[in-house]
């Protein structure tokens, strides 16, 4: 990679905590009620989801800032960057920005009602309910926010850098110890 000063440790923070917000969004929003009020009050999944979001989101925002910073100042890196992966890393920026913003609003409903709205709304979208957005009356303009941008990224990911997702490297994990050394 172009210029590695610092590329390791923010490469890992956004990745880690894109991994851990995605799984959290998988998870809490399309996992039914049904299959976890028996152990888990919804109070209790509203904490976890405050916790684990903004852990992760943090380390997401750090990295995030850190390779933005790197493509926008390195000119290196910048002479190989498009508009759009330039545009991408931005929106995923502020995106973040915003989930962490939610925080402070989820925080003010800690019986999990507002969260409700939010997962009667998700699953509905993939279940292809009609009606979806009458979940989101009532629901703080962050949260709509948060979704609006979320699904405009959704719509933009298959014209970005973002497919990379689908070329994870996994056999890497499973390679044969390879020695790389130096021309010189």
């Amino acid at each position: 990679m172009l210029d590695k000063k610092n590329m390791r440790l923010a490469s890992n923070l956004f990745h880690i905590g894109i991994i851990g917000i995605f799984a959290g969004h998988f998870l809490g929003m399309l996992t039914p009620h049904w299959m976890y009020q028996s152990f888990l009050p919804i109070e209790y999944k509203q904490i976890m989801a405050m916790v684990g979001g903004g852990t992760c989101g943090v380390l997401m925002l750090i990295g995030g800032i850190m390779l933005l910073k790197r493509r926008l100042t390195n000119a290196r890196v910048r002479a190989t960057s498009s508009f759009g992966d330039i545009m991408i890393l931005t929106l995923l920026v502020v995106q973040v920005a915003l989930g962490l913003l939610t925080i402070p609003f989820s925080a003010q409903h800690m019986d999990g009602s507002e969260m409700m709205k939010l997962v009667a709304w998700a699953q509905a979208i993939v279940t292809f309910h009609g009606g979806a957005s009458a979940n989101l009356e009532g629901v703080a303009l962050i949260f709509k926010l948060h979704i609006f941008l979320g699904m405009t990224i959704f719509l933009l990911f298959p014209f970005c850098r973002l497919v990379h997702i689908w070329s994870v490297p996994i056999e890497y994990l499973t390679r044969r110890y390879q020695i790389v050394r130096n021309r010189h």
